[in-house]
């Protein structure tokens, strides 16, 4: 049986995606989560064999989602986007499948059965060309987004969206003085000067789909 866990911040998606995979009788869908947050929060409790995450949810996005949990839940992005730099990205996280929303429901079955075994599955269209440059791009240069902690890549995240210290505090369960913390942090690794240069970064960065 192959446990698995829904994320979708569309109520009736994440319905018709489950009416799907429980026609499968191997597959048992044994939670669901509206953003990126509590999709941390619902792997870390219910540790299933694998996360189907959208890419762009409010809060934290799937492709930071797959790159907190795919040490322990093997992740497969399921989305709209078909632009090959998102699935270069969700590949560099961690995740082993990348389909898009408009595959069949063979495809999607086929994905999670093959991710669940630690195989990968890439939507036809990207398939060989996006593992050749996947391959070039883990051999290019160090990146600094990739010396921010998790609590950074959060902060970020949200700050790109607009939301203030005290909000992202209340979301985060941590002090607002803890935030600016993490803010500046993040803002002397990646060289950015002030609010403006923070979410220009973010929306460049593909972390901002919802701005506030």
């Amino acid at each position: 049986m192959i446990k698995i866990v829904l994320a979708d911040d569309h109520t009736v998606v994440r319905e018709g995606f489950r009416m799907v995979l429980e026609t499968q009788a191997e597959f048992m869908v044994i939670g669901e989560a509206r953003d990126g947050l509590e999709a941390i929060h619902v792997v870390e409790r219910l540790k299933p064999d694998v996360l189907v995450v959208d890419l762009m949810m409010p809060g934290i996005n799937g492709l930071e989602v797959v790159r907190q949990v795919h040490n322990h839940t093997r992740v497969v992005v399921l989305t709209m986007h078909d632009h090959e730099s998102y699935v270069l990205e969700a590949l560099r996280n961690g995740a082993y499948a990348y389909v898009l929303k408009d595959a069949t429901p063979k495809e999607l079955v086929e994905a999670i059965q093959k991710a669940a075994i630690g195989q990968r599955y890439l939507s036809a269209p990207f398939a060989e060309r996006a593992i050749e440059l996947y391959a070039q791009m883990n051999n290019a240069g160090d990146d600094p987004y990739e010396t921010l902690s998790d609590r950074e890549r959060e902060v970020l995240q949200l700050a790109g969206q607009g939301y203030s210290n005290q909000e992202i505090g209340e979301m985060l369960k941590i002090s607002s003085r803890t935030v600016e913390v993490h803010r500046a942090k993040l803002m002397r690794k990646l060289n950015l000067k002030g609010q403006t240069e923070l979410i220009r970064y973010a929306i460049q960065r593909g972390l901002t789909p919802n701005q506030r």
